[in-house]
């Protein structure tokens, strides 16, 4: 199931999602050359988060190859600001651009919940949240992590929450055909989450060995739950014509 839009609509308007996204579209075209491979695997290297490398700092050998003739090696020292410009770099174009998407649906409703800078404040969080999960649960894995999917997960997070029965039209792609369909918030990311779940305690095994990093969405997901209690703003709450029941749903939890 892929979003493309909701019934939900804002008061102001999303300055710091449509920034967000900007900053993803560039970083993946200036600093990752369009996806060319040489300039992908590099800036993957260079600015992803290695779980290894945060907790431990380089050991004897340790690194991974991302490319033919390009090898990733841990550095001496952990760095710790690939937490952050980790969040900003993705490994292809439909990586990028599902994660936009996702962003551009989501976001600018919890922005408008949040008010500008506590969304961009709420957002970085979800994203260190997410790191933190993936490397306590893999942290002797060499593979670099990147994608906005972690800090957009709390996004997600948020948005079940205070607008669990907003309608979210979705793409389903089945095998003879494509359809569409409108569905409450809480049954499309509910089935996300759960879908999350399943999928991270199936790679547990695999995990060292990279692919989708699963628990940075539930770490994210978790985060977005909890933090939204701090960061939404209550007037904006009790205003909102389309779901007065948010606003209670959201304080008795």
């Amino acid at each position: 199931m892929f979003p493309y839009k909701d019934e939900n609509p804002t008061e102001r308007p999303a300055v710091i999602t449509v920034s967000i996204i900007i900053a993803n579209v560039l970083a993946f075209i200036l600093v990752q050359g369009a996806g060319a491979q040489g300039s992908l695997a590099q800036s993957v290297c260079n600015f992803g988060l290695i779980p290894a490398e945060i907790l431990h700092g380089a050991r004897p050998g340790g690194g991974v190859e991302l490319a033919p003739g390009m090898f990733c090696a841990v550095h001496a020292a952990p760095q710790y600001w690939t937490v952050i410009t980790s969040m900003f770099m993705h490994g292809g174009w439909f990586h990028l651009i599902g994660n936009m998407v996702f962003l551009w649906v989501f976001g600018n409703n919890i922005e408008d919940a949040m008010g500008h800078g506590k969304f961009l404040l709420f957002y970085l969080l979800c994203g260190v949240a997410a790191a933190a999960t993936q490397t306590f649960v893999s942290p002797q894995s060499v593979v670099p992590m990147v994608g906005a999917s972690g800090a957009i997960s709390g996004v997600l997070g948020a948005y079940i929450l205070l607008y669990p029965r907003v309608r979210v039209h979705t793409l389903i792609i089945l095998p003879i055909y494509i359809t569409t369909v409108a569905l409450p918030a809480w049954v499309m990311l509910g089935y996300w989450i759960l879908l999350q779940l399943l999928s991270g305690l199936g790679s547990l095994r695999e995990i060292e060995k990279g692919g989708v990093a699963f628990f940075a969405h539930i770490g994210g997901f978790i985060a977005g739950l909890v933090l939204v209690r701090l960061f939404a703003s209550e007037d904006v709450l009790r205003r909102r014509p389309m779901q007065p029941e948010s606003y209670y749903r959201y304080r008795s939890s």
